[in-house]
């Protein structure tokens, strides 16, 4: 056996210094130790984990796990009106990282058609794990969560066609008031200029159409009922009747212990409720096309502002106007609504606040108890 047996390992020694000793001449040059990195072998074989595990999460396509994931980055880089818990794996790799929130027990998918079905028990089916999507049967059709936007499945295949549905997080109380950083204002300002121009919202309009048995504006008109509330008539959605004079019921026995409760009641000037119309500056059709939404609005507002974009007309940052400077009812006038099942539009980001709106599920989601059997 010539010749070297590692050909280009061979090392010659530095000039002047004495040539090392070999035990064997066909053997190499012993090798200077290599300095530690300092991080363990399990740190590597950890880091390539987590990039499996990243990897694997981008790759569960129509699962459960997958689509819930995919929702959750939505949330986090939407809007302040959600609030997201996705973290990718990728950022465990920072050892600098803050506190890191992961996710347990039931997807957002679950969640959600599991609120819808508890809030309307009387039109929507239990909810299901179903062709590799969670959903709810709502006079005979199925409804597939498909990433928020409640579809049906003939539009399943269309879902980037449509926005999704707004199941939010909604607070018990509001929070205490902070100014918007720099550059969320900034942000806010684009947000106000993209909604004003682009009228992006589109959402799928056949779950909520279905639910209310609203298709168009004959439909709707044939939902309504006259109803007297808070001493003025309004046309409201048969539906909830019930609720509604639950929540007059509620208000008016908070009137008779509250002087503020009834101030506010003795300066309403208008209420209105049905109205065949789509949100300001979108494509999507309005509570209040159902009849489902009520706007009670006072006669004496002064210099308090009462909703965004009349905000926005004004030249006023609507961002910057605290909760002290909003024409908000009184506290327990809000909590008689969401009692039986309304949400407030004060507690929106893009606030709204004469608006009620009867969304049961979404105060569901967010662990706020209701009155009766929804």
């Amino acid at each position: 056996m010539g010749g070297a047996p590692f050909p280009g390992r061979r090392r010659t020694a530095a000039p002047g210094a004495p040539a090392p000793k070999r035990s064997c001449p066909c053997l190499p040059l012993p090798r200077k130790p290599r300095p530690k990195s300092g991080r363990p072998v399990w740190y590597g074989l950890l880091v390539l984990l987590f990039f499996a595990v990243d990897f694997c999460c981008f790759s569960l396509g129509n699962t459960e796990q997958g689509a819930s994931l995919r929702h959750q980055a939505d949330e986090f880089n939407a809007s302040d009106e959600t609030s997201g818990t996705y973290v990718s794996s990728l950022s465990l790799l920072n050892p600098l990282a803050a506190d890191i929130t992961v996710q347990k027990g039931p997807s957002r998918a679950e969640q959600v058609v599991k609120a819808i079905a508890k809030a309307h028990p009387k039109r929507v089916r239990e909810a299901v794990f179903k062709d590799g999507d969670w959903a709810v049967e709502l006079r005979g059709k199925w409804y597939y969560y498909a990433d928020g936007r409640m579809l049906p499945e003939d539009l399943r295949g269309n879902a980037d066609l449509y926005s999704p549905q707004p199941f939010y997080s909604y607070p018990d109380e509001l929070p205490e008031w902070q100014p918007p950083a720099p550059e969320n204002a900034a942000r806010y300002a684009v947000m106000t200029k993209q909604r004003r121009t682009s009228r992006v919202a589109n959402r799928a309009q056949s779950f909520y159409d279905d639910l209310w048995q609203v298709h168009n504006r004959a439909e709707a008109w044939a939902q309504q009922k006259t109803i007297s509330f808070l001493g003025k008539k309004i046309l409201v959605h048969r539906a909830v009747l019930e609720e509604l004079a639950l929540v007059e019921q509620k208000i008016n026995e908070a009137a008779a212990a509250d002087p503020q409760v009834r101030q506010w009641i003795s300066r309403l000037e208008t209420i209105s409720a049905w109205n065949w119309r789509d949100i300001a500056d979108t494509r999507t059709r309005s509570n209040h096309a159902y009849g489902t939404a009520i706007d009670l609005l006072p006669s004496l507002r002064s210099s308090q502002e009462t909703y965004w974009l009349w905000t926005v007309q004004k030249n006023i940052d609507w961002w910057d106007v605290p909760f002290s400077k909003r024409m908000n009812p009184p506290n327990a006038v809000i909590k008689a609504f969401e009692a039986y099942g309304f949400v407030w539009g004060g507690k929106w980001l893009f606030y709204d606040t004469m608006h009620f709106e009867y969304r049961p599920e979404i105060l569901l989601l967010n662990g706020i108890p209701l009155r009766g059997e929804y």
